[in-house]
């Protein structure tokens, strides 16, 4: 009967390791991808009736990279030369969802490291005792 109480305690600790690791990465992949569809519908609009124009890609994880805004706007700046609209408010918004997004490869993780859960005896010399991980 102990046994069976370490065993399910154990199992609880295991789904509940499982439920937040999927909502924490399915919450930060719905984040990025919010950023991926707004990144979107903002270079439509800007390069409305000269999509051939607008820059093929704009890389996220290659904006995460850089260390300060400064350089993430430059980059920017660099990648929309040839629109003719202004890019200004497009860019400083985009600094702003850039803030605490994740690179695609964190995304792929275990998501949140949770404490180890210790089971103690009910009373001394209990069988029952036992480490969880």
């Amino acid at each position: 009967m102990a046994a069976h109480r370490v065993n399910r305690v154990s199992s609880n600790h295991s789904n509940l390791r499982n439920r937040v690791t999927v909502q924490y990465n399915r919450k930060e992949l719905q984040r990025r991808l919010d950023v991926e569809k707004w990144i979107d519908c903002g270079l439509d609009h800007l390069y409305r009736g000269r999509e051939e124009e607008m820059p093929e890609e704009v890389n996220i994880d290659e904006l995460l990279d850089f260390r300060t805004d400064e350089e993430r706007t430059q980059r920017l700046q660099d990648l929309f030369l040839s629109c003719h609209n202004n890019t200004e408010v497009f860019i400083c918004e985009l600094l702003v969802k850039l803030n605490g997004l994740q690179k695609q490869e964190d995304l792929h993780n275990d998501g949140i490291d949770l404490p180890q859960l210790h089971i103690y005896p009910t009373r001394p010399g209990s069988a029952d005792r036992k480490v969880l991980h």
